[in-house]
């Protein structure tokens, strides 16, 4: 050893006793004060202040009044309740993080957007809001049976109660980090506001809660964009810093659907991802049945697609700013940060822990994320297990008190569970994260295939899909469990962008299981031989290859039992489909309908609303009430 390395070692020696370590450091920036705190809380009494209107000074009048508001929804609120139904903590959390681990790349998904609000818009729109559904699953019964609606409503009950939890864990997450408190304590406060205005208001206070709870999602995301880009030194350095990492770049033209993102996965891969999303989850459809008009609901579609992707924008810019503040001193491998979906907090601490108040807004934002889609999720999954799990079932109709009484203690129930899941979500830790949202995975391809078996191939019959759908179910269980149990085991591993902790200012002792740090040769080694490839198909790539296989199957067996397409109603078919649709039935002419309203009155009085656009028109009547011109 040289006399310089052993006076360096000495200068070192003196200089770490003097280092605040990572824990003095983390518990410094927990400053979360009573400013903070009020506003906060001043987001939650909003919410609660819309439920106690809704539920008892504007009651609603009714199941259909409770769960689809009436069917007289503004297109401008309900956009933006659309918006906050998809964006969730996960996704203000999780988009930065994945930006700062793996780069900008994922952010193309995005270019699917203008095709996904096309194929929604004029091909799945107008059959669901000409039937005037209350469960997207009763589709299934009209056009095939009833299994295959309760097919279809366990799949959908399955994904909400497996991602709710990660949901409202996630941001408890983020309130942990900040403020040091147990997620346990902060979870069932804030879920009980949740289930107390969604329970007492239904969709009306949903939706307007989503409408405020948007605003404090984005003016959370704002002030953190523009106050860390001003105090980092402005965006050219933030694009240089992630330039030079070669986090900024484009995706790569890669064929290989194994490769973890390329432009082919995010373009076609997202778009089908996305287009399930938007046209067969109830929680979205059930915001476009509650406009008037399928023009409205239109609008409302385009509205939600563009506040998505300006979103979804901040969101990876955030990440690059990440990257920026964070780029000598990695938080993760020294534990600054516990988790992941820390980062954001973190930096959030950094730039706005001076300003009392600021904190508070930005953990109002992440929350009123997850609040919006936990509403929404309670109560589309009260409008399915009425719907399609009791209604079929009973012999006698409830009353209408009756039907009310029985949703609201659904979404009481349903809430509670969520909740208490949150504790196996902790416990469980992150094999628990990545094997809910592979459990998603599973039901949303084979959900997309039965429902484009329906809308899209007449010829297909209710065996079909119904075998069709369980295979893809099974074959995509198999295939997410086995691709989780590879990645857990060490098996799959994904390249991650570089870091290090040579800037670090404060000392990190102890740390273990640095998540991003490049695994010895002798412990690669002892993984075993490479999994097989279909387990490393890239995950933008599992909802087209669920669909894909549910249609598959779905065909064969109906080639094998045949179907009787002349008896199919037309209007359970995309529109561009029913000109090419051969029909016996004498009363339905596709091209050329008027649709008879029949008013529930005691004198049962009807009147004739003719279409001008050659569409049919929102009706609760059955085909037999339709007429040639």
């Amino acid at each position: 050893m040289t006399s310089e390395s052993t006076s360096d070692d000495v200068g070192l020696a003196r200089w770490a006793p003097e280092m605040p370590t990572v824990q003095e450091i983390r518990e410094s920036m927990q400053n979360f004060g009573t400013p903070d705190y009020i506003v906060f809380a001043g987001m939650l009494v909003v919410c609660g202040i819309v439920g106690i209107y809704f539920g008892f000074v504007k009651k609603s009048s009714g199941e259909d009044e409770y769960l689809v508001g009436g069917r007289n929804m503004k297109t401008f609120p309900v956009s933006l309740s659309l918006l906050a139904s998809f964006i969730s903590g996960i996704s203000l959390l999780g988009t930065p993080t994945e930006i700062y681990v793996h780069g900008t790349t994922y952010l193309f998904i995005c270019s699917a957007v203008v095709f996904v609000t096309l194929v929604t818009s004029f091909v799945y729109l107008p059959v669901f809001h000409e039937l005037k559904l209350t469960s997207t699953y009763e589709y299934l019964e009209k056009r095939f049976d009833k299994r295959m609606r309760l097919l279809g409503s366990v799949l959908f009950a399955i994904s909400i109660i497996t991602w709710l939890p990660i949901v409202i864990y996630v941001p408890a997450l983020a309130f942990n980090q900040v403020t040091g408190v147990n997620v346990h304590i902060v979870t069932p406060f804030v879920c009980i506001v949740c289930i107390f205005y969604t329970c007492v208001g239904g969709l009306k206070a949903v939706v307007w809660t989503d409408f405020f709870q948007t605003f404090f999602m984005f003016g959370s995301m704002l002030l953190i964009v523009i106050k860390g880009t001003a105090d980092v030194g402005g965006w050219s350095l933030v694009i240089r810093r992630n330039l030079e990492s070669g986090r900024l770049e484009f995706p790569t033209t890669d064929w290989s659907p194994l490769t973890r993102h390329t432009i082919w996965g995010l373009t076609i891969g997202g778009f089908v991802h996305w287009l399930q999303i938007s046209v067969i989850n109830q929680n979205m459809i059930q915001r476009y049945l509650s406009l008037p008009t399928l023009q409205s609901a239109r609008r409302a579609l385009w509205f939600f697609m563009i506040f998505v992707t300006i979103l979804l924008c901040i969101c990876g810019y955030a990440g690059m700013l990440i990257y920026a503040w964070y780029h000598e001193c990695d938080p993760l491998t020294t534990k600054l940060a516990r988790a992941k979906d820390q980062l954001l907090p973190l930096l959030v601490m950094n730039v706005l822990g001076d300003f009392p108040g600021l904190p508070g807004l930005f953990v109002a934002g992440v929350f009123s994320a997850a609040l919006s889609s936990l509403s929404t999720g309670l109560n589309s999954m009260a409008a399915v297990v009425l719907e399609d799990f009791v209604k079929p079932f009973m012999k006698t109709p409830f009353t209408r008190r009756g039907a009310d009484i029985f949703m609201k203690l659904t979404v009481v129930i349903l809430g509670a569970i969520c909740v208490a899941l949150v504790f196996v979500v902790e416990r469980a830790s992150t094999h628990v994260l990545q094997l809910s949202i592979s459990l998603g995975a599973i039901t949303t391809g084979p959900s997309f295939g039965i429902f484009n078996m329906g809308i899209l191939l007449p010829w297909i019959n209710g065996k079909g899909a119904l075998i069709g759908g369980i295979a893809g179910l099974s074959f995509m269980g198999w295939l997410g469990l086995s691709t989780e149990a590879a990645i857990t085991s060490g098996k799959i591993k994904f390249n991650t962008k570089p870091v290090t902790t040579e800037g670090c200012t404060y000392s990190f002792p102890q740390v273990e299981n640095l998540l991003l740090s490049v695994p010895p040769d002798s412990i690669l080694k002892d993984v075993g031989e490479e999994p097989w490839a279909l387990y490393r198909l890239s995950y933008l790539w599992y909802t087209m290859t669920g669909a894909l296989v549910t249609i598959s199957v779905g065909l064969i067996v109906t080639l094998i039992t045949s179907q009787d397409v002349e008896k199919l109603d037309p209007m359970l078919v995309a529109p561009f489909v029913r000109k090419y649709l051969k029909t016996s039935r004498k009363d339905v002419a596709p091209k050329e309908l008027h649709q008879i309203k029949v008013a529930k009155s005691n004198e049962k009085e009807a009147s004739c609303t003719i279409n001008e656009d050659d569409k049919l028109l929102p009706s609760e009547t059955s085909t037999n009430n339709v007429i040639n011109k």
